[in-house]
């Protein structure tokens, strides 16, 4: 692993969509599609995500 790449540890317990970005390797609006179909569960405030670290998890687990 390269010295710069960050493991899913790395992150803090709640993440911003620039961050699963980051994580997931895929464009922004591909984010936000999943978060606002449910697939990632997220909480809507105003206009931002909250998107809890666990959601994350829960999604990659996913069979």
């Amino acid at each position: 692993m390269n010295k710069n790449q960050k493991t899913l540890s790395d992150y803090p317990d709640v993440i911003s969509p620039e961050e699963i970005k980051e994580i997931l390797r895929i464009s922004i609006s591909g984010v936000y599609h999943l978060l606002q179909e449910g697939t990632i569960k997220s909480i809507r405030v105003g206009k931002r995500y909250i998107i809890p670290k666990q959601s994350i998890i829960d999604f990659l687990s996913l069979e």
